[in-house]
């Protein structure tokens, strides 16, 4: 997979409340799969299926099963344990660690890490960090918005008007996902979701203008730190040679990490209202969503009264 004990510490760190107790100089070690695992069989001495690749995760029924044992019994299946290459172990309900699970974490140089989260609310926010990690990931020129639920792409060469139309939305009452570059990564859904740059979040650059606080301006529901990207729109300038679609029945498609997403290209022209033909494009696509498609009826009635014309 390619990540380390350290990325995922660092990005859990406050979402997990994640704290190093113990092996931090061996935070580099990489963990092999996306999905954790609760050692309960292993420390009973079952290893023929064990999961040594992924992060080992010790709650409160595995902290009651070792100090039912006696103190060399417990080293013993603690050691084992440790003993299988495992990442990393991370202990659950703020517990503090057995005095032998911290020996074996200093032995066998493996990072013990503690969270106060119970364990299956752990494990389940835990797999959503390890697969945003592990998620292709892309950066895009380009500027994504929210409207009404639907992931809109803006896309343009500079100074086509990308920033000032988003702006145009904001103050519509959309939301902001990323100004100038968007993060694109694909989740376990086969979804494409849109970030920011953590420096440029919450920004925008006007030009004229410059620098501004997006949330500051128009509040904090004018931003989203993320959303599903569901349309890719193309600002461009007209061209005498560039034909535009004036009825949607040859649909346009862009493939991003293997997924499909529908395409439509906006001519630029003076003193058009770009922002209100983007919001109503994302309306549109609402509606393709709910089974609603206006080509397609359109189409469906003409054909209808062709078939009628051609039987008289």
């Amino acid at each position: 997979m390619g990540i380390s004990v350290r990325q995922f510490y660092e990005q859990g760190r406050d979402t997990l409340s994640l704290e190093v107790v113990s092996g931090e100089k061996y935070l580099d070690r990489e963990i092999q799969e996306e999905a954790l695992n609760r050692p309960g069989l292993a420390l009973t001495g079952f290893f023929q299926y064990f999961a040594f690749r992924r992060i080992q995760v010790v709650g409160l029924a595995e902290t009651a099963y070792l100090k039912s044992l006696d103190r060399q019994d417990r080293s013993k299946r603690i050691r084992e344990l440790f003993s299988r290459k495992i990442p990393c172990v991370v202990i659950t309900r703020s517990r503090n660690p057995l005095p032998e699970i911290m020996e074996a974490s200093d032995e066998f140089k493996i990072p013990l890490l503690k969270s106060p989260m119970i364990t299956n609310r752990f494990i389940n926010a835990a797999t959503i960090i390890v697969e945003n990690l592990v998620a292709p990931v892309e950066r895009f020129q380009g500027t994504t918005m929210e409207i009404m639920g639907i992931g809109v792409l803006l896309e343009g060469k500079p100074g086509i008007g990308k920033s000032e139309t988003a702006l145009a939305l904001i103050e519509r009452g959309h939301s902001l996902v990323s100004d100038d570059i968007t993060v694109l990564r694909r989740n376990n859904m086969g979804e494409i979701i849109a970030t920011a740059e953590d420096i440029t979040r919450y920004h925008m650059e006007i030009r004229g203008l410059g620098i501004i606080h997006i949330p500051s301006l128009f509040g904090v529901a004018s931003m989203r730190r993320e959303a599903r990207l569901d349309l890719v729109i193309q600002l461009r300038r007209p061209e005498p040679d560039l034909e535009y679609d004036r009825t949607g029945l040859s649909p346009e498609f862009t493939e991003i990490f293997g997924i499909k997403l529908p395409v439509i290209t906006i001519p630029v022209t003076a003193g058009r209202d770009i922002a209100h033909v983007v919001e109503v494009a994302a309306l549109n696509q609402t509606l393709k969503y709910l089974g609603h498609d206006a080509v397609k009826e359109l189409d469906d009635k003409l054909l209808g009264i062709l078939g009628k014309k051609g039987t008289v």
